[in-house]
């Protein structure tokens, strides 16, 4: 949706500013243009223009235009989404998310565990409408053996179905990892796998789990669920926290277990840490600033006047260095913001992946734009923050001269990145690795989602040049339009056939979307207005401080008319589903699953669903009497079945105690299951 409507609203730009205001711009000031190729890029900006020239006002005009339709067609986008975001709800009449509020900082007491305080909360004030419960515990360990083993087992999976015959020499060749020759062998199921299956009912195993102060409570209808997700529960607002819960497959099960009264410091300690990060970074964009600016780089390293007398040497080092070097800082930036999202204690992956995209685009915008065009080559440079009045004016200053380093950047970072993204480099690495050198024959089952959080500020900053530099320096409107036309190909295609939905957000990232659009018209609004000022023209200034309000108005009624739709579920559309699945008998068919729904073993499988087979030696001998690795193998018979792997490169692998293991832990998983259903 942002791509498509990005196209519409710069192809616009791209018509009005290439045929309307680049001619002014180039022609701006007296003097003669004989060859257009030799001409410096900042004579197609708005510096060019002289003071007092009658002409900015087609400036002004085109600044209107411009943010006109961008209104226009935000709000229709709005709309729409919203739209669908409501009909998305109307279709999901089985999201058992809808039924059930998670409750945080239950209160804990001496005398009834958490379990019991949570049903006698609930049934003294949501008795009518109150279903069931279920209390988080912390078994987050107990489930990482268990995934482990899993780990464990799968490797063994391609072996399956490798046979040789009896009479046969074995067959030997390189591993491609350790050297060792590799030897033949069998894999046979066991038969004895049912039989040993640990029975529940007959087993004295007590489970010690240890409780959380967190529930989920499962409500008999979506608006009581509502209903209670939003109102406080005690005069304590630290105290019996509601809010709805995410769908299952997007829960964060481990930030159930932190109390809730840490959360408020783990948000303070991530800001800081953020920020901090933020202003690490300016060294590296310090450094990068400094290459654009050649006449001071060769006094500060003066042994550089001779590499630096080329023409192309300099063009490289002024103009594609510093985005590319700038493009390798910045991929440290997704990981480290991911982390502090995820340190901030969020409940679901959403949520945290939300958070880092917020994060990644505030870090963007800042060091990307704002420190790439305030610093210039120096952080002594940086004292124009601490005067914001000045502020519009240093932009206005600035941007056209970073017009040549923006262009590079959409380049680097735009046109290079949509081609990794088609080739997907490191899964292809990672699929070599495991074909030709693990010798893995069956492909992962392992598929990504799609990663918001990086690329969604990036897409989000090209906006933001796209709006701030269309009337000052219009010549990156056709490599920015480019990329948007490339960008909606390219991802609808990675949408299509590569990324898969592990959940539905309900387009939880317009609002990032329209917040960063509406950021950067106001931004250009402003910066136009410092511009207008430098050139004193009072009428195109005059004209501009409108425009500012009447976009700050429109963002206003957007926030009020369609922002609280993505927030909540309307009442009206919740009853109305309420009473469909009533009248269908639909009800109790969702009552039932919600407690599988959320139990929190959902993603680890049971040991019986974990097939064992068991490892056949074939008899393989050599002429000389020993195997292919040089060990004597008299005593293995066909049909004798062993309890590790006879394979040279695998022997000593315990896997019958590992497999006692695995069962043991499955089994105590099922226990718990039982005890939270009772």
């Amino acid at each position: 949706m942002f791509f498509f409507n990005s196209i519409r609203i710069f192809s616009l730009a791209a018509i009005l500013c290439l045929f309307g205001v680049l001619p002014l711009n180039y022609f701006g000031q007296d003097m003669q243009h004989e060859q257009i190729p030799s001409a410096s890029l900042e004579t197609f900006t708005i510096g060019n223009m002289k003071e007092k020239s009658i002409w900015l006002w087609v400036h002004c005009v085109v600044l209107y235009i411009i943010s006109g339709v961008a209104c226009f067609l935000l709000y229709m986008e709005y709309k729409h989404i919203a739209r669908l975001r409501l009909l998305h709800l109307v279709r999901t009449t089985t999201n058992r998310s809808q039924f059930t509020v998670l409750v945080r900082g239950i209160p804990k007491s001496t005398h009834e565990s958490f379990n019991s305080a949570v049903e006698s909360f609930f049934t003294s004030y949501h008795a009518p409408s109150y279903l069931s419960h279920q209390v988080v515990y912390k078994v987050g360990k107990l489930q990482k053996i268990v995934t482990g083993a899993k780990k464990v087992y799968r490797k063994f999976k391609h072996f399956k179905g490798t046979t040789v015959d009896q009479t046969c020499r074995s067959v030997t060749y390189r591993c491609c990892l350790c050297g060792v020759s590799s030897n033949s062998f069998q894999l046979l199921p066991t038969e004895e796998q049912e039989r040993e299956k640990p029975c529940v009912k007959n087993s004295n195993l007590n489970l010690p789990a240890e409780e959380c102060a967190a529930a989920f409570v499962f409500f008999k209808t979506r608006y009581a669920a509502l209903i209670v997700s939003k109102i406080l529960q005690t005069s304590n607002p630290m105290k019996w926290v509601t809010s709805l819960a995410p769908e299952p497959k997007d829960m964060y099960w481990s930030n159930l277990w932190l109390p809730y009264k840490q959360l408020w410091i783990r948000r303070i300690a991530t800001l800081l840490g953020s920020i901090v990060f933020m202003f690490i970074f300016l060294v590296p964009v310090t450094f990068i600033q400094g290459l654009t600016q050649l006449e001071q780089l060769q006094q500060r390293l003066p042994f550089l006047k001779g590499l630096l007398k080329g023409k192309i040497m300099t063009q490289l080092v002024t103009g594609y260095l510093p985005s590319v070097i700038l493009q390798i800082f910045l991929y440290t930036v997704p990981p480290t913001m991911m982390m502090f999202a995820t340190l901030e204690g969020p409940i679901s992956h959403s949520e945290r992946k939300k958070s880092a995209c917020c994060k990644v685009l505030y870090f963007t915008i800042w060091n990307v734009f704002f420190v790439n065009v305030l610093s210039g080559s120096a952080i002594n440079q940086l004292n124009a923050l601490s005067r914001p009045k000045d502020i519009p004016m240093e932009l206005a200053r600035a941007i056209p001269l970073q017009a040549t380093f923006f262009t590079t950047y959409v380049l680097t970072s735009g046109w290079a990145s949509l081609s990794s993204e088609v080739m997907q480099l490191f899964g292809l690495i990672w699929n070599f690795v495991r074909k030709y050198i693990l010798r893995m024959k069956e492909d992962s089952d392992f598929i990504l989602s799609f990663p918001y959080h990086t690329e969604l500020p990036k897409v989000l900053l090209f906006g933001l040049l796209g709006f701030t530099c269309s009337v000052l320096a219009p010549l990156i409107l056709p490599f920015l339009l480019l990329y948007f036309f490339l960008a909606y190909i390219v991802y609808r295609n990675q949408f299509i056939n590569v990324y898969c939905t592990r959940y539905d957000t309900g387009g939880l990232y317009w609002p990032i979307a329209y917040n960063a659009t509406i950021f950067s018209l106001v931004l250009t609004q402003i910066i136009c207005l410092g511009v207008f000022g430098l050139k004193e023209s009072p009428v195109a200034a005059g004209f501009t401080v409108p425009l500012i309000i009447i976009t700050l108005l429109f963002n206003q009624y957007c926030r009020m008319r369609l922002l609280p739709l993505f927030g909540t579920f309307p009442a009206q559309v919740l009853i109305d589903m309420d009473r469909e699945d009533e009248q269908s008998g639909r009800m109790d068919e969702i009552h039932e699953g919600l407690h599988a729904a959320y139990c929190q073993s959902t993603d680890t499988e049971s040991a019986d669903d974990i097939s064992l087979e068991r490892v056949q030696a074939i008899s393989t001998t050599d002429e000389d009497g020993s195997g292919s690795s040089g060990e004597p193998r008299g005593k293995e018979s066909v049909g004798q079945p062993v309890s590790d792997l006879s394979h040279p490169t695998l022997k000593g692998l315990p896997v019958e105690r590992l497999r006692r293991a695995v069962r043991s832990l499955g089994f105590m998983i099922r226990l718990q299951k039982r005890g939270v259903s009772a």
